[in-house]
């Protein structure tokens, strides 16, 4: 592959996605469903300053790093999720939703300390107005992290798997022994590991291979400020990064401002394709599951960027939650980067 992602030949481009078909991912996290109830607003509530849904069309997908998963598989790639439900209706309801997407639930626990995380958003008039959250953020007990623990372990002794993918919602799910269990077991067997963090575990993920925080997640983790507008500060902020979790790429989502990728040869911020923005929600799902493909097909980290970013600006055209288009993707990309004949 060219060393620069200036210009791709379409053959180029098009063997990446090729490439994909071939992956198996590993996927852990935090996962949810996320109900969507859509309607039409034409007045104001008497009994409140709020606006009144006619519900026309309810909705369940699957949310969280269930969502990675659908991500994944839309790109041809094979995920296995790894996640604990609860031993409730919502639960069973999961399971279901996975069966129908032809989702493997090998990686499933069942847990009857908690409840299936549910997110409930109202959509009027194509706007999300609110968003009403059912979960439990304590972590799994410590048998539980025993549990899960051999079942990552069963799964990556009998699975080829290229590359592993932490989706962190800080629900509880990853701790702190989990993850070093999973680095220390994935750095043997040289498989890559894909970090989406969050805030309480942030610093924990030490050795992973390539960290996607946004600009938010960053500036928290590190404890720090800085104007991510001057390149000199955004890049030191990196450098500080990548010296206390010694990981080997960094790709930080600046999201209307585009992405910024610092690894060993290459720092550089890709700036954003101009869209017609509907809902952000599930981006960062996108945008890492995309990251994480392209790394284990070993492409440069310029060039994961690039995809990446195109990925993510493209399904914040799509309101609510929902997973990359393969088609779109990869037409929208030898679009931009392939070159022109």
């Amino acid at each position: 592959m060219p060393t620069s992602a200036a210009k791709y030949s379409e053959k180029e481009i098009n063997q990446i996605f090729d490439r994909f078909r071939k992956l198996r991912v590993l996927i852990i996290g935090d996962v949810m469903i996320d109900n969507y109830m859509w309607g039409k607003v034409t007045r104001i509530s008497p009994e409140a300053p709020v606006p009144v849904v006619s519900v026309t069309r309810k909705e369940q997908r699957l949310g969280g790093a269930a969502n990675v998963a659908l991500n994944v598989q839309a790109l041809g790639a094979t995920p296995i999720l790894c996640s604990v439900i609860g031993v409730d209706k919502e639960g069973q309801r999961f399971l279901e939703l996975m069966q129908e997407q032809k989702l493997a639930p090998k990686g499933i626990l069942k847990s009857r300390d908690r409840i299936t995380t549910v997110k409930t958003r109202v959509i009027g008039n194509n706007h999300h107005l609110l968003r009403v959250d059912e979960e439990i953020e304590h972590d799994i007990t410590d048998h539980e992290t025993d549990l899960f623990e051999d079942r990552i372990t069963y799964l990556l002794d009998t699975q080829k798997i290229d590359v592993i993918i932490f989706e962190d919602y800080d629900k509880g799910l990853i701790t702190q022994p989990l993850i070093k269990t999973v680095v220390d077991i994935a750095r043997k067997r040289k498989v890559p590991v894909v970090v989406d963090p969050k805030k309480k575990h942030f610093m924990n993920y030490q050795g992973a291979t390539l960290f996607k925080p946004n600009l938010k997640e960053l500036r928290e983790g590190l404890k720090i400020d800085f104007n991510h507008a001057s390149e000199k500060e955004l890049t030191k902020a990196v450098d500080l990064l990548k010296t206390k979790l010694k990981i080997d790429l960094a790709l930080i989502t600046l999201s209307e401002h585009g992405i910024y990728v610092h690894g060993r040869k290459v720092k550089k911020r890709i700036p954003a394709h101009i869209r017609n923005i509907a809902d952000v929600s599930g981006a960062g799902d996108t945008v890492v599951s995309v990251a994480a493909l392209c790394l284990a097909a070993g492409l440069k980290p310029e060039l994961i960027a690039e995809i990446s970013n195109i990925a993510g600006g493209l399904v914040c055209e799509s309101v609510g939650v929902v997973p990359v288009d393969l088609d779109q993707l990869q037409e929208e990309c030898l679009r931009t980067l392939a070159k022109k004949k």
